[in-house]
């Protein structure tokens, strides 16, 4: 394996490309018409154009990906996270192109990587899950979907069958609005996995989210390699994620991880998993959600915990070696404590509306056990195209309290000027009295939501589609400014520009 083919963008594809450069890998990037500038295309080797910016015509484009593979003569290819990394039929066209995939069996992708398939895995297995759906909704099959709905009871959760990440998730407390959420469920399912099936599950009151990291390699060894403890999410979207989880006693992670290696056992995995439960607050029973069949991008906390680097698993396992460590060598080797947040390019203050644009300066963080994952630097562009997330701050300490005080401290001394991101807010849940004690769960957010974020200062309240029109029709707007700006080549608009335009927005409802 000489030369890895990253299909991926941003922070994920900066990180595979160090691995494989400090392996001595080559390795080739592919960009769309709006990443042409990108950092992981400078991070890389080569680069390949694979399309225009829309994600299905460039980054979910397999013929196009291949393409790209096979003109610059790449072994493999490496799918990071979201895009095509749950995707069995690119698999399979890896392999038919005499491509490696770095990655689980499109078998196992198949099985666990959708979640209707999954739970019947689980539900085969006796691993206990939330009542819902053993088959997606089919075309046409709205009315049953209601009547399963009504049988389960309300609140119910919709969710994407071919991918995770919360896209394609939603909470739906009422039955009237069914329709509505099916259909924007829908729709963001066949935009982020190029999918769009969804199933009904229950939802559970109050549920910590916590997952637990498999690797299984081709020689039939599998171990767990610790919890994360998921909970603290906004529109079901992971914010913060920490190890070891606050609430995790030794022998539940030890059952909880038993469980994960044999679900993995079960479909005969190779790589690295991730399963996913919810854990009720009260019991501490926990339930079998779904296995993402591929890396996650919470993976910097458990790579600090451990001392390890997952990419270099996975590559090493796709090349047919053998676990490094056993389940005793992580028993003795996991340590500390580490938390991570997501930063984003958006606006707390106007209902985390998408901020693109250009940076103009960057500075990140640093200091002991300060680790930055990061798709941009001074002078990026941050296209209005795909997920707003720019990076990732992760801090590593002896405790959970230096820990947090330590991301505290980072975050307050990350600066990102010309757009508009979330470091304060996600200040702002490390300083919540919850958050602090541990033992939160996935509402804490929406509970915490008047400390958070500041009071709306005119006019009623907006909806997530309002909020959504009003972010469309500023760009549209900004846009049309560029075409009619003189010279030619338009200039930036400024922030203070854009926050205007938005405001005026505002004022015509």
């Amino acid at each position: 394996m000489n030369k890895i083919l990253i299909a991926n963008r941003g922070e994920i594809a900066v990180r595979v490309a160090r691995t494989c450069r400090e392996m001595g890998i080559r390795t080739v990037a592919i960009f769309s018409d709006a990443d042409r500038a990108a950092l992981h295309v400078r991070c890389c080797d080569e680069a390949v154009r694979v399309g225009p910016p829309a994600s299905r015509e460039s980054y979910l484009a397999m013929d196009n990906v291949i393409a790209a593979a096979r003109q610059t003569g790449a072994d493999a290819i490496h799918p990071g996270y979201g895009f095509l990394s749950e995707n069995a039929t690119f698999a399979r066209a890896c392999a038919k192109a005499g491509l490696v995939f770095i990655g689980p069996p499109p078998e196992a992708m198949e099985e666990m990587g959708e979640k209707t398939r999954a739970r019947r895995k689980a539900i085969e297995a006796g691993v206990p899950v939330v009542p819902g759906q053993k088959e997606p909704i089919p075309e046409g099959g709205e009315a049953k979907a209601k009547e399963f709905a009504l049988g389960i009871g309300y609140p119910i959760m919709l969710k994407a069958a071919a991918g995770g990440g919360g896209k394609g998730m939603r909470l739906v407390e009422d039955p009237k609005d069914f329709d509505s959420a099916y259909a924007t469920a829908q729709r963001e399912a066949l935009s982020a996995f190029n999918d769009g099936r969804v199933y009904i599950e229950k939802a559970v009151s109050r549920p910590h989210h916590i997952e637990i990291q498999v690797f299984a390699d081709t020689h039939g060894d599998a171990i767990w390699l610790g919890e994360r403890e998921c909970s603290v999410q906004r529109r079901h979207q992971k914010v913060i994620e920490e190890t070891p989880s606050a609430i995790v006693t030794p022998q539940l992670r030890a059952e909880m991880g038993r469980v994960a290696v044999n679900a993995a056992k079960a479909v005969r995995y190779v790589g690295a998993g991730t399963c996913e439960f919810l854990v009720d607050g009260h019991t501490r029973n926990f339930y079998f959600l779904e296995m993402n069949t591929r890396l996650q991008v919470e993976h910097p906390v458990t790579e600090l915990c451990t001392g390890l680097d997952l990419v270099r698993w996975q590559i090493e396992i796709a090349r047919g070696g053998r676990l490094p460590w056993t389940q005793e060598d992580v028993l003795k080797n996991l340590r500390g404590h580490a938390v991570e947040a997501r930063i984003y390019a958006e606006d707390p203050a106007r209902n985390f509306l998408p901020s693109p644009g250009t940076i103009l300066e960057l500075r990140l963080a640093d200091g002991p056990g300060v680790r930055n994952d990061c798709g941009v630097e001074s002078g990026s562009e941050v296209p209005r195209y795909y997920d707003p997330m720019i990076g990732k701050l992760a801090c590593f300490a002896q405790t959970r309290e230096e820990a947090i005080a330590r991301l505290h401290r980072a975050l307050g001394e990350t600066v990102v000027k010309g757009i508009t991101t979330n470091t304060s807010y996600l200040r702002g849940i490390l300083e919540l009295e919850e958050f602090r004690k541990g033992d939160y769960d996935t509402g804490l957010l929406a509970r915490g939501a008047d400390r958070l974020l500041p009071k709306a200062q005119e006019g009623a309240a907006l909806t997530e589609d309002e909020e959504l029109a009003l972010a469309a029709a500023a760009i549209w707007q900004l846009e049309q400014d560029q075409k009619l700006a003189a010279p030619p080549v338009a200039q930036e608009q400024s922030a203070w520009a854009r926050a205007g335009r938005l405001s005026a927005l505002r004022r015509s409802r």
